[in-house]
């Protein structure tokens, strides 16, 4: 018979019983402990994560009624409740051990018993919870997939984009970490996916933590998991980010706006490849390949001592660097053609071509957004346009008065007495948030008070 590894607590009154069961299970299993006195049930449970509890349902001298068993069935399954509880009864209390499934506990099994029924007994129930902890798992795994990172594919034939390429290229089938450096709106999203498109995990997952949006509080939680009960809220089990994305690729944007003292949390992770859920004694051992990305300057980051040296060296195997827009300027109609094409089918608008003139004006634009803010240009302008070509002024809208937007980067909101409406003071404010930021992110949603995803919603609202 295959046996698989647990631990295990046995709990009974009889010294001769959990003499028996000690000697006959540490032979199979990963840790074996035994308890005379219930009453030290609770902090066994707090020093250690139990796999299967063999618990007596009797423990007054003359009892037979299997009340107190009743009673520390549901403190076992309260304090944890993935543990499988198995009964041990004499003959004539089968009626309560039924009584007690029905309340929770897994099997039982009658005293005296034979050696192979116990441990086929124990095996079960370990199988049964490995089973429900992969369907937990798997049920953690795709809710994190949602929202998937963005669609779409890099589009470029400069020199610099295939400079990009050829890193992806040699990158991709290996185990690397890859560390992915770029303005906002490059693209590092896009090479992040496809690094895992091209590696030997793109059978398996792939999953996107945006640390920038991460509060300080949930940090722990939303990527090491906890158990029920770990802390107020927490009412069922949750497995975090890393451990759903074992076997697959992790991607972590915006990895430097990842305060000091987390780093250090995240760096004995990714050292140890093993994550201690929130609330529980037993790390889980993962398996990713490790995909981060940034906007901010880390090697900076480091001598300024905000960033952890020995944490860049864990992710920063390899580098791979975006270049802004402005930097393949000659990318601009590929880009272009491909973005005009792509909304025009969405939107089932003619594809109109751009006027003659627009390129040199669109090329002499800095697009601080970079390609991000020449996806939105050309959307909202298809939309927006009334002749038979796209011009260069229904193309940079926000740009009108290129040289007031960057002379006046910081001011405060100016709002008149006739702006009434909530939705152009948020857009107001939302712009002028990204013009004071010069385009970051995360920063300009500090500013404003509100998530990064929440900016990003409200940038595609308005078109930004």
């Amino acid at each position: 018979m295959a046996e698989i590894t647990g631990n295990i607590l046995v709990i009974d009154d009889d010294p001769d019983v959990l003499t028996a069961a000690h000697l006959l299970l540490k032979r199979h299993f990963a840790l074996v402990v035994v308890e005379e006195n219930p009453a030290r049930i609770p902090r066994h449970l707090q020093e250690q994560s139990w796999d299967v509890v063999l618990l007596d349902m009797n423990f007054e001298l003359g009892a037979n009624s299997g009340r107190e068993g009743l009673h520390w069935l549901a403190q076992i399954l309260r304090l944890q409740p993935a543990c499988s509880v198995i009964l041990m009864t004499a003959y004539g209390a089968v009626d309560t051990a039924v009584t007690a499934m029905k309340e929770g506990a897994i099997d039982f099994v009658l005293k005296p018993w034979p050696n192979e029924r116990l441990l086929t007994t124990i095996n079960n129930a370990l199988r049964l919870r490995s089973s429900q902890q992969e369907v937990t798992r798997l049920k953690s795994r795709e809710k994190e997939l949602a929202p998937p990172l963005p669609r779409g594919e890099l589009i470029g034939d400069s020199p610099a984009m295939r400079q990009v390429y050829r890193y992806i290229e040699k990158t991709a089938p290996t185990e690397a970490n890859v560390l992915i450096l770029g303005a906002n709106g490059t693209g590092k999203e896009l090479v992040a996916r496809e690094l895992y498109r091209h590696s030997l995990r793109k059978d398996e997952v792939l999953v996107s933590v945006d640390l920038g949006a991460l509060s300080e509080g949930l940090f722990e939680s939303e990527l090491f998991g906890h158990k029920k009960g770990a802390f107020t809220g927490a009412t069922t089990e949750r497995i975090g980010r890393l451990q759903a994305a074992s076997g697959g690729t992790l991607f972590l944007d915006e990895i430097g706006n990842l305060p000091l003292h987390l780093q250090a949390k995240l760096l004995r992770v990714l050292e140890q490849r093993q994550v201690l859920p929130v609330g529980s004694n037993t790390p889980v051992t993962i398996d990713i390949r490790l995909i981060c990305a940034t906007n901010m300057p880390l090697q900076t980051l480091v001598e300024e001592g905000t960033f952890r040296e020995d944490l860049l060296y864990r992710i920063n195997t390899v580098q791979i660097r975006l270049p802004s827009l402005h930097e393949r300027r000659e990318d601009l109609p590929l880009l272009l053609k491909h973005f005009i094409s792509f909304y025009s089918n969405k939107y089932k608008l003619p594809e109109k071509p751009l006027a003659p003139a627009a390129l040199q004006q669109l090329a002499s634009y800095a697009w601080p957004g970079n390609v991000r803010e020449l996806r939105h240009a050309v959307e909202r302008a298809l939309i927006m346009s009334t002749g038979s070509e796209l011009r260069a002024e229904e193309l940079l809208l926000n740009a009108r008065t290129q040289g007031a937007a960057v002379a006046a980067p910081s001011g405060p909101a100016t709002f008149t007495s006739d702006m009434l409406n909530l939705d152009d003071l948020e857009k107001s404010a939302v712009e002028t948030a990204l013009r004071k930021y010069t385009g970051n992110i995360s920063h300009a949603a500090k500013a404003l008070g509100i998530t990064r995803t929440s900016l990003y919603r409200r940038m595609e609202k308005y078109g930004l």
